[in-house]
């Protein structure tokens, strides 16, 4: 996204999905869940999402997602959660992950059967 100069002060849902890297349905399943997490409508019902929304958005995303909490357990440590004062940066959209190769079908079954066959000879030998 180029810099003109000119600082967004909302963002829509799908500009949020590529800043986040998150799918607007998890967006939207969010607001749901996190009460603190009620982005404005505009005149014609549409989400815009400040930077301050954006900011949680990451938050959530990492407690869930890196830190392993439960939804119920992040709903606990976001009780204590107070997002910094705006500093008026301007939030770039993200690029778009690289496809990863997809692994041949045949070969994940072959190295799945090798394992199976290795912990059933480990089982064997145990009993």
């Amino acid at each position: 996204m180029k810099s003109l100069g000119i600082k967004k002060l909302y963002y829509s849902i799908s500009e949020v999905s590529k800043i986040t890297d998150l799918e607007q349905y998890v967006l939207r399943y969010w607001e749901s869940e996190f009460e603190q997490l009620k982005p404005a409508k505009n005149r014609a019902g549409n989400r815009i999402y400040t930077n301050r929304d954006i900011k949680l958005i990451l938050y959530i995303k990492k407690l869930l997602r890196d830190e392993r909490y439960t939804i119920e357990g992040a709903k606990q440590v976001l009780k204590n959660f107070s997002p910094e004062v705006d500093t008026g940066e301007q939030l770039e959209l993200m690029e778009p992950p690289k496809q990863r190769a997809k692994i041949k079908d045949e070969l994940l079954r072959a190295d799945v059967l090798e394992v199976k066959q290795f912990l059933e000879e480990l089982l064997k030998k145990l009993n």
